[in-house]
């Protein structure tokens, strides 16, 4: 034991203590404030938290211990401001990483991502995707676990991104229409078993992909600040929906939710996988725009990148105009029955809806103000998705959620 005398005053470790069992109450929600860009300063955290500066000070310093902030040691007033400098807030360059993957029609893609949303690294799309899930989860696994392995990096989780429904509490995949894989499949058990036997550490989640990119969007991109906010999206086949409300994705009582693909968009129209016609997942996806303009979908490249290609390159085509004029007026027409149902304060549209978007956003935004009660109000926002690889990211953030529900708990260790 030493001799040395403690240099603090006489009970102030107590108090420092007592304020950190306070705060670590905070930890999750503090860190979730950096994690969306909402905390940039030790102010600010201090505001959103409603706490006293020395807890928040506290806070951060235990954030900072675990391995994911840094506090800036020196801080600077911004030019023109009043009052003490502020301690800037940033994510750990060297921090832990979650495992993230999404398979679709056209292939799969792996990646690693931080919090932020940043992707640290990301395996080159694969353009093959076998019948069977076993098969292709190894596959993605295996390229995520390399990845992993090269980084050097701390994993402390995994989530998959899938075009399907994935009804919970199994994680069964219920309709996979566009990978030709058994309906039900249990991707959620399957792709843990894979993720365990690649000795990949923490917890691994299943999701919709469209669901996911919501979830990123609201986090870190187009949909931050949004209260009820409505995505839709088509990617590489089919159209698929999802809805935040209240800062939370709302799945429905068993996973189900915005099944905005099966909306009947023309009754005489093209027959869907789900027995129906005219729905907006044969009606408005990459497949729907190539055919509707005359064109024979290639080798070169995934559908979506085909169709965007096509927009963005011969758009001045009249056929090419017409064919996508067409695809908008269906979109619109679903969004604007959306709109009447759910009243979002906001809608994003990614894939190929965003490209279309961005060609003729007056005609979307025109056919859902005339088809639409509350469209007409000309209150309800309408842009384009802005992160690119959103549904990785979302898949990521599944794997962040237990660590912004408990920092201490996850990485304490």
């Amino acid at each position: 034991m030493s001799g040395k005398a403690d240099p603090r005053p006489a009970g102030e470790g107590t108090t420092s203590r007592a304020r950190l069992d306070r705060g670590r109450g905070a930890l999750g929600p503090a860190l979730e404030l950096v994690h969306t860009g909402r905390a940039p300063t030790r102010a600010v955290l201090t505001a959103e938290l409603g706490v006293t500066r020395a807890t928040a000070g506290a806070v951060a310093a235990e954030l900072e211990a675990l391995g994911v902030i840094r506090v800036d040691a020196h801080p600077t007033a911004a030019a023109g401001s009043q009052g003490r400098p502020s301690h800037r807030l940033e994510l750990a360059e060297d921090g832990p990483v979650v495992l993230a993957a999404q398979v679709h029609a056209d292939g799969f893609r792996a990646a690693l991502v931080a919090l932020g949303g940043r992707i640290v690294a990301t395996t080159p799309s694969c353009e093959a995707v076998d019948a069977d899930p076993a098969k292709i989860l190894s596959a993605v696994v295996e390229a995520g676990a390399e990845l992993l392995l090269s980084s050097g990096r701390r994993c402390v989780g995994a989530g998959l991104a899938v075009p399907s429904a994935v009804a919970e509490p199994e994680g069964l995949a219920l309709n996979p229409l566009h990978l030709a894989w058994p309906v039900g499949a249990p991707v959620r058990e399957i792709f843990a078993e894979r993720i365990a036997a690649a000795g990949v550490e923490g917890p691994a989640f299943a999701a919709n992909d469209v669901n996911l990119a919501a979830l990123a969007e609201h986090r870190h991109g187009a949909g931050r600040g949004a209260r009820d906010l409505l995505c839709v999206a088509t990617g590489h086949r089919g159209v698929g929906g999802a809805l935040v409300l209240d800062g939370r994705l709302h799945t429905g009582s068993s996973g189900l939710a915005l099944e905005v693909g099966h909306l009947t968009v023309n009754p005489e129209g093209r027959p869907c996988h789900c027995g129906s016609r005219g729905c907006l997942d044969v009606e408005a996806d990459p497949l729907a725009l190539l055919t509707t303009a005359g064109r024979e979908p290639g080798p070169e490249g995934s559908l979506l990148h085909q169709a965007n290609r096509l927009i963005r390159e011969e758009y001045g085509d009249p056929v090419v105009r017409a064919a996508a004029e067409c695809l908008i007026d269906r979109l619109g027409l679903g969004l604007a029955g959306l709109v009447n149902i759910l009243n979002p304060d906001r809608i994003i549209l990614g894939g190929l809806h965003g490209t279309l978007f961005d060609a003729d956003p007056e005609r979307l935004r025109a056919v859902v103000a005339e088809r639409s009660l509350w469209g007409r109000s000309g209150s309800v926002p309408i842009i384009a998705c802005s992160l690119g690889h959103n549904s990785l990211v979302g898949a990521a953030e599944l794997a962040w959620q237990p660590v912004l529900d408990d920092p201490l708990g996850t990485l304490g260790g």
